[in-house]
């Protein structure tokens, strides 16, 4: 288990010097800024408290002090939770109540660290086993460690519970997406502290529990990824929007397909160009793909019969069981379907209908907003799917 526990540290410590390299990327520009400066000094205390966590995993002592490694790691932990505190005054709050918390966060993390020094000095911490400090039934180390994992577990619930209020505060989209990972390893480090707890409390009682130890350890390296991973997202993140919006517009593109097919097969004409399969630039054959079923769309108008109201899809009504606006739509998607399938088939047998749709546009839509009007047009697509193809 020590060489598993050693690796969780290995890999915390890994995702913390990634993310204070690239940071310290931008001290040129950057450094006059008090967030930045902040920033820097809790990666500083990230990358010290799992460093000193990998040390103390071989045992032995530190500058001649033994366990001094476990102590420095703590230390430093209780240091970095008021930091990333400050951070998030810094990132969300006004100057007046980010100075506020600033200097309660500092008190704080002052009197718990002076507190743990305390405790494990008095508790004859370097004189101890290593395992002492997975859990033991002497009194003061139990103190140290409670309130070692106290120190942590309380910046957890309150990074988490402002994180929300202050993601939706800001119209910034980089740090709504900071705030949100920061929220998800909050929690993770909270569940941290809670099998860590667990663990030093059967510990304490004389409970093994086996490898259901290292849960802890998992925890705590998973959260610091994810945690690493929200300060640096400025460098990740645009290129995960990009890949996202790339993978929604494959998916209207694909879903979009069989209602252009059964157009473009009775109006060859609206295509600018002859199909293909590539997608190498999707945001072109997407508008393409759109504008083609509209014009499409707008030939078999004087097939649509206006008499006509087809709502019904597989198995009953459209939208049957769905309500409010979205029933609505649904059943709206479902009526534009069916009248394309309708039309399709009348202009197949060259039935055209008494009173038709012979002008105007698309029913109730804005076709000035793109991205609403592919979405409006994948639900009719898919309705159309449903509805199975003109015959």
């Amino acid at each position: 288990m020590t060489a598993i526990r050693t690796l969780c540290f290995a890999i915390a410590a890994f995702s913390s010097y990634a993310a204070l390299l690239y940071r310290l990327s931008q001290a040129r520009r950057s450094w006059r800024d008090g967030a930045y400066r902040a920033l820097i000094a809790t990666l500083l205390l990230q990358c010290l408290t799992f460093t000193m966590g990998a040390v103390a995993m071989g045992g032995g002592s530190l500058f001649g002090i033994g366990n001094l490694a476990v102590l420095i790691m703590h230390l430093a932990a209780v240091a970095f939770c008021v930091a990333a505190q400050i951070i998030l005054l810094r990132w969300a709050a006004t100057d007046e109540a980010a100075a506020r918390g600033t200097r309660y966060w500092l008190i704080t993390g002052i009197v718990l660290d002076v507190l743990l020094t305390a405790l494990f000095f008095l508790a004859d911490g370097p004189g101890r086993p290593l395992s002492d400090f997975d859990g033991t039934s002497r009194p003061l180390l139990l103190t140290y460690l409670l309130v070692f994992i106290v120190s942590q577990a309380v910046p957890c619930v309150t990074i988490y519970l402002q994180c929300g209020p202050y993601a939706r505060m800001t119209d910034n989209a980089s740090l709504r997406q900071a705030l949100r990972m920061l929220s998800v390893a909050a929690v993770v480090l909270f569940l941290y502290c809670t099998a860590r707890t667990v663990n030093i409390l059967t510990a304490a009682a004389g409970v093994d529990i086996g490898v259901w130890k290292l849960a802890s350890n998992v925890f705590s390296a998973s959260g610091i990824v994810i945690l690493s991973l929200s300060l640096i997202n400025s460098l990740w993140g645009p290129p995960v929007s990009r890949l996202a919006e790339w993978a929604r517009s494959y998916r209207s593109y694909r879903a979009l397909h069989p209602l252009w097919r059964d157009l473009y097969e009775a109006s060859p004409d609206i295509a600018l160009e002859p199909p293909g399969a590539s997608v190498s630039d999707l945001n072109y054959r997407l508008h393409r793909r759109v504008v083609e079923i509209r014009d499409g769309w707008r030939d078999l108008r004087p097939y649509i019969d206006r008499d006509t109201h087809a709502a019904d899809g597989p198995g009953g009504a459209a939208g049957s069981g769905v309500a409010g606006d979205a029933g609505a739509e649904a059943r709206q998607a479902f009526a534009e379907a069916a009248q394309i399938r309708q039309a399709l088939r009348a202009k197949r047998t060259g039935s055209v209908p008494d009173h038709s749709k012979d002008a105007g546009d698309f029913d109730d839509r804005d076709t000035d907003n793109f991205m609403a009007e592919v979405a409006w047009l994948t639900q009719v697509a898919a309705a159309y799917s449903k509805l199975g193809r003109a015959s």
